[in-house]
């Protein structure tokens, strides 16, 4: 496929990604019951604070939100709306409702983050752990301002290593000679589906014993 096909794919996923990211940010935030400024601040460290720790380390300028100034609106006019419809229809934000925006922006970061550092010469391990860089730090950052102990850290359900194994679906697909606009959908896919099934069996990884 021609380069404007996976430079297209590879947007549009980041902006899916971005705007999943802030509605878990948004959702976090409401819970926590901050007020709009607070909310829009942890909207955007949830949807911009892992592709731009991932631009950082692979020094690659201007950041991937300075380029697409676009996604800077999206994450603003979200927060603004989600907000308003949650005080309309006196909808209770719920730690589960955030989830689920966050397994997609999971699924959908750990795919770009991997093929955006493949792009750049980097080796497979170093891109998947960029990805999986990618699709967590976010969600920490926005832990961490909402006063709470990052849940990819405590929730005892897998997140980083379905990011890690959506990775190398899509270095396999790569390798294997896919499209790769086909290799980041399927492993966007592979890595969202693995985490959302694992909310729902409620699969647990082992913890420090006490």
């Amino acid at each position: 496929m021609p380069s404007t096909t996976l430079a297209t794919a590879l947007y549009l996923i980041e902006l899916a990604a971005t705007l999943a990211f802030a509605l878990s940010g948004v959702i976090e935030a409401a819970r926590r019951r901050l007020d709009a400024v607070g909310v829009v601040v942890v909207a955007g460290l949830a949807a911009f604070g892992g592709g731009t720790l991932r631009d950082v380390l692979l020094d690659r300028r201007p950041f991937f939100w300075v380029t697409h100034t676009e996604l800077l609106w999206g994450v603003l006019i979200l927060g603004i709306v989600a907000m308003l419809v949650m005080r309309r229809r006196h909808l209770e934000p719920t730690e589960r409702a955030m989830q689920w925006p966050d397994a997609v922006g999971m699924g959908l970061f750990s795919a770009s983050g991997t093929q955006m550092s493949l792009a750049m010469g980097q080796p497979p391990l170093v891109a998947v752990v960029l990805g999986m860089v990618t699709a967590v730090f976010g969600g920490v950052l926005r832990d961490i301002v909402c006063n709470d102990i990052p849940k990819v850290f405590r929730d005892h359900r897998p997140y980083a290593l379905f990011a890690f194994a959506g990775g190398w679906v899509l270095i396999a697909l790569d390798h294997a000679g896919a499209p790769q606009w086909l290799g980041l959908v399927v492993a966007a896919s592979v890595a969202t589906s693995l985490r959302l099934l694992a909310m729902w069996q409620d699969w647990k990884i082992p913890s420090v014993p006490r």
